[in-house]
């Protein structure tokens, strides 16, 4: 028990510098940030319960016991702040007081049963919880409520990633990896936390303990990798907008008709726009700019954001992603090959053509040409 109250403390310790530093981060995500700090605190507040002394219990029974009920804000909160990092314009209203509803029910089934009995009851209440129905209903509602939200978490996960691949240019990976990392990894923490609650109704004492340990560590392990995160990425992500739809969920809608769609069957329309786009993108190189997106681009043409999104993700076999990142792969591979540029390195060649980040750029690379920009640099002075 001494261990685990040394690696408990520790962690929570860590949690509150990480929570402090997330509340006075000056940041364009403010709200993001703010969420996640919150989901923090009400996890540092569960983790306190392994070092919370008995004289604390005994004196103040009824706030323990409402603390073992704050759990249920965690998995609500990441599901905003999930939303509020996807989302640039996400903003929260007085309809996401519903995420409340386990929380309030759960404290209403308590208040009739637990809060106002009498002291004996809540003392032997307090050493044999899990024992009681009230306390198995709890977990109940635990585990119905982190299995609808880790759906609903994956769900948005994977629409916004369509998102930004049909939208957006730059590193689109980033966030999707964050969140989803974090999401498989609060899955296998808390079935490791709910098989634990099994063992309670055991007589594996001892294995009991281990996953205690166990937990503990792995707690310990979660909440440094996250200031190692907060202080490699403090600005890094980015959200699209709500507005924003994917393009099969407008692809069969009326879209506003061009000139040239007036003059010609759809087949010539959708052939003389794709030309006229791979001209400008040739001469005009627009994908120099890392923050290219559909809606810029679109301005920069003349086009409906809408026409062009569908032009695009619907009619080049490509995502928009994909379809930028190409143009700027051609054009590291010209300066990769250019004599001129031969003292140039790899990072200084990526910034010129539109790439904020190497990884990005190495996997869109290898991608293209089925080496990395070194191999391809090398490959060629060595045949010529």
């Amino acid at each position: 028990m001494d261990f685990l109250k040394t690696i408990a403390t520790i962690s929570v310790f860590i949690l509150f510098l990480l929570i402090l530093f997330l509340l006075t981060l000056k940041s364009n995500k403010k709200l993001p940030n703010q969420l996640f700090a919150g989901f923090l605190f009400f996890t540092a507040i569960d983790a306190s319960g392994v070092f919370t002394s008995e004289t604390f219990v005994s004196t103040y029974p009824n706030l323990e016991i409402f603390r073992w009920t704050l759990i249920l804000f965690n998995i609500p909160i990441f599901y905003l702040y999930v939303l509020s990092l996807c989302y640039e314009d996400f903003q929260l209203r007085r309809k996401h007081l519903f995420h409340l509803t386990p929380f309030i029910i759960i404290n209403l089934i308590l208040a009739s049963k637990i809060y106002y009995t009498g002291g004996i009851e809540k003392k032997y209440f307090l050493h044999h919880h899990h024992e009681t129905g009230e306390m198995i209903i709890f977990q109940y509602v635990i585990e119905i409520q982190y299995l609808i939200y880790t759906i609903a978490i994956l769900l948005v996960l994977k629409k916004t990633r369509n998102i930004y691949l049909e939208n957006q240019s730059y590193s689109t990976n980033l966030v999707y990896k964050w969140l989803f990392q974090i999401t498989l990894l609060f899955m296998i923490v808390h079935y490791f936390a709910t098989f634990k609650n099994i063992l309670r109704y055991t007589d594996n004492h001892r294995l009991l303990i281990f996953i205690n340990g166990f937990l503990e560590i792995i707690a310990l392990i979660v909440t440094s990798w996250f200031v190692l995160k907060a202080l490699k990425y403090p600005e890094f992500f980015r959200g699209v907008n709500t507005q924003l739809q994917l393009i099969h969920d407008f692809n069969n809608e009326t879209l506003p008709k061009t000139k040239s769609e007036n003059r010609q069957n759809p087949d010539e329309s959708i052939h003389f726009q794709l030309e006229l786009l791979k001209k400008y993108m040739t001469e005009e190189k627009p994908y120099l700019d890392p923050a290219l997106t559909v809606q810029s681009l679109a301005e920069q043409m003349n086009m409906p954001s809408r026409e062009l999104s569908v032009l695009i993700n619907s009619n080049t076999n490509q995502h928009f992603f994909d379809f930028v990142n190409k143009y700027r792969i051609e054009n590291a591979m010209e300066l990769l090959t250019n004599y001129s540029k031969k003292d140039c390195t790899i990072l200084e060649i990526l910034y010129q053509v539109g790439f904020n980040s190497k990884s990005s750029f190495n996997t869109a690379f290898k991608k293209h040409t089925a080496l990395t920009p070194t191999e391809y640099r090398n490959t060629f002075y060595k045949t010529n």
